[in-house]
């Protein structure tokens, strides 16, 4: 299993009520893929100089319990389905110090080249489709 990913909370990132707003949750999502794709050797930058992009078609996130500006929060990422074209994750972010969860959500993705037509990865890009094949949860 990979490392989750972890951070603390920015005053940026916090609203009028001292807790983090809920937008930055899907930021946080995407921090966590990019660090997952580092986790497994596969750093993004990587991915798009092979001109392949991972376009996000939908996402979402359920609310649990705040996170408040000097929290440290971690991420934990799950691959729930991936068929070589599509790819679905699951996310859970929870207060590091309580364990709480404070939020579960999660993302779809395709994979298209620059020109953003749909790609299946598995015979052009081998080593991209293991990273996700092999961490399917």
């Amino acid at each position: 299993m990979l490392r989750p990913y972890e951070r603390g909370v920015y005053y940026y990132e916090t609203d009028k009520m001292g807790i983090m707003h809920h937008s930055n949750y899907i930021r946080i999502f995407e921090e966590t893929r990019i660090h997952f794709l580092s986790e497994a050797g596969m750093p993004f930058p990587e991915i798009e100089a092979q001109g392949l992009l991972m376009p996000v078609l939908s996402a979402e996130c359920s609310y649990i319990r705040p996170l408040r500006f000097g929290d440290t929060f971690s991420v934990e990422l799950r691959v729930t389905k991936f068929n070589g074209v599509r790819l679905w994750v699951e996310y859970t972010v929870r207060n590091k110090a309580t364990g709480e969860v404070c939020a579960e959500g999660s993302s779809a993705h395709c994979f298209t080249d620059t020109e953003l037509h749909p790609l299946r990865i598995k015979r052009n890009y081998p080593a991209i489709y293991s990273v996700f094949a092999d961490n399917i949860d």
